[in-house]
């Protein structure tokens, strides 16, 4: 399913940047791959000896040339016009969000994205102003949080703490719901869809990684993630990108068992690259009971500090 890497590789092909010529063409040779001649309209012809569309196929359908599409997929995005990729995302059959990573890849090669992004904060010194931690503590129904694009969690209501508890007892200033997700074994019982939510973390940092390829921090992560996990480090290779914005997610918690919750994820235009998630429940549904509960235990433990971690229920 994935492309496997070793840990070197994985950690030395991030390191040189995501505005690195082998990013655009392994990002665009994957897409190609995941197309199939019937797909795209196209004559399955004879034996294949790659998957999915022929370069000459894309650049067919993109109405370029053979050897301009091949300039393309060697990496070489600097100039190119908004209309030959807007055909090139056609032809290769790109949602919303591979578009827009397939946008963000020209422009770091072009440095455009230097000038028209608004500047943002580093994520170990920012802090959510007065008004934003307010208006976290006024949604009471549901866990509510402030992340950025690496994940790393920075602010949240009681309930946000309290249903978070085990990233916050995994430890890391500020704690980071990828590092978790991928180094800490309680991940796997606090995500019942494991491989599903591990797919999506990826696909987060993928597109993060599009959007700002000079975030050291983000280097960082890529790079410890891909060298102490196999799983983040073959789904890191696939170039899977998504928009995070709204869903349904399972869970088992600590204190409330299993519970499935709606989520919004919703963007801080005052904080570029900063995002309000909130997680709720039908109102009067086992869901919206299970949340009451923990609103219940996170009053009667609200003298413990936020790492604290919740006991753990007994057997059934």
């Amino acid at each position: 399913m994935y492309r496997q890497y070793t840990s070197a590789q994985a950690v030395s092909t991030y390191r040189r940047g995501v505005d690195n010529q082998d990013e655009v063409r392994e990002f665009l040779t994957s897409r190609r791959a995941k197309i199939t001649p019937d797909q795209a309209g196209l004559p399955a012809g004879g034996k294949r000896r790659v998957p999915g569309l022929r370069r000459s196929e894309v650049a067919a359908l993109a109405d370029v040339s053979v050897e301009y599409y091949a300039k393309l997929e060697r990496g070489n995005l600097a100039g190119v016009s908004p209309a030959v990729l807007e055909a090139v995302a056609r032809a290769l059959r790109l949602d919303d969000a591979e578009r827009a990573h397939l946008l963000n890849l020209a422009h770091a090669a072009t440095g455009a994205d230097t000038l028209t992004r608004p500047r943002r904060r580093a994520g170990r010194d920012w802090a959510p102003s007065p008004s934003l931690q307010w208006t976290l503590d006024a949604i009471t129904a549901g866990p509510a949080f402030v992340r950025n694009g690496r994940m790393d969690l920075l602010a949240a209501n009681p309930l946000g703490r309290a249903f978070y508890t085990d990233v916050y007892a995994s430890g890391g200033k500020p704690p980071n719901l990828a590092r978790f997700t991928f180094l800490d074994p309680g991940a796997r019982r606090f995500y019942p869809d494991w491989d599903a939510v591990a797919d999506v973390t990826v696909a987060i940092l993928r597109t993060e990684a599009g959007r700002d390829p000079h975030d050291k921090d983000l280097h960082d992560l890529v790079g410890e993630l891909s060298t102490r996990s196999d799983d983040f480090r073959t789904r890191w290779g696939a170039h899977n990108v998504r928009r995070h914005g709204t869903g349904e997610k399972r869970f088992h918690h600590p204190v409330i068992g299993d519970v499935t919750l709606a989520y919004q994820s919703l963007e801080i235009t005052a904080d570029p690259g900063h995002n309000l998630s909130i997680y709720t429940a039908e109102p009067g549904t086992p869901a919206d009971e299970a949340l009451r509960l923990l609103a219940s235990w996170a009053a009667a433990h609200s003298a413990e500090t936020p790492t604290a971690q919740a006991p753990r229920p007994g057997p059934p």
